[in-house]
């Protein structure tokens, strides 16, 4: 049990860190708002079907960050597997996603396993994450989503554009005690750190619905 304890945590504490950058990059913008940055909405409900994503909002990211100035490459999307299923399951586009990631600095499961490349789109690399914010129900320029998750998309471009900025306080430290009414040691790590949105004109959040898969 104690050799399995340093995985446990590991990927209980990058679950957590992972769920609080995404969450910290939905938060940053103000909900049911095109947040507008130098006249490209950088928030929407998804053009496709349903409240879906379709090709056009691809397009419409690259815009939001083409007119906000941030460097066109490593252009990363990071979407719920429900948009990978809808673009999959197109049969009229499937055949066209490209198999080869263009990031090749993310790791092979990413931050924690379930976080994978899936395919390329129009210079977009796809990755899944269960851990995007959901269950938002908000209404962007006359559309809605009830079941929504907010898909992100940004330049993975190393330098001071990146959207976020983290900060540790202390570096997880692993702390044991002996438990004597149980008998037994016990192990309890701890780790403090902030992370905020740095460059909002290099964030866009796409909201999808999440019940479309069928």
């Amino acid at each position: 049990m104690q050799a399995a304890f340093a995985p446990e945590q590991h990927r209980a504490l990058m679950k957590a860190f992972e769920a609080r950058v995404f969450d910290r990059g939905n938060s940053s913008q103000t909900a049911s708002s095109l947040n507008t940055i130098n006249g490209a909405a950088h928030r929407w409900v998804g053009s496709g079907t349903n409240e879906t994503i379709a090709f056009k909002d691809f397009m419409l990211a690259e815009f939001a960050l083409r007119k906000a100035n941030v460097p066109m490459r490593n252009l990363v999307a990071v979407v719920d597997a429900s948009v990978a299923y809808a673009i999959e399951s197109n049969t009229a586009i499937s055949g066209l996603l490209s198999p080869i990631p263009k990031w090749g600095s993310v790791t092979t499961d990413g931050l924690v396993s379930g976080f994978q490349f899936r395919f390329s789109i129009y210079g977009w690399d796809v990755y899944i994450s269960n851990y995007l914010p959901n269950n938002i129900a908000e209404t962007i320029n006359g559309k809605s989503v009830t079941t929504g998750v907010a898909n992100q998309f940004f330049s993975a471009e190393p330098g001071d554009t990146l959207p976020w900025i983290c900060a540790f306080r202390q570096m997880p430290t692993v702390y044991s005690e002996f438990n004597k009414d149980l008998q037994q040691t016990e192990f309890l790590t701890i780790t403090e750190y902030g992370v905020q949105v740095f460059r909002p004109e290099n964030l866009v959040v796409v909201l999808t619905d999440t019940d479309q898969v069928n």
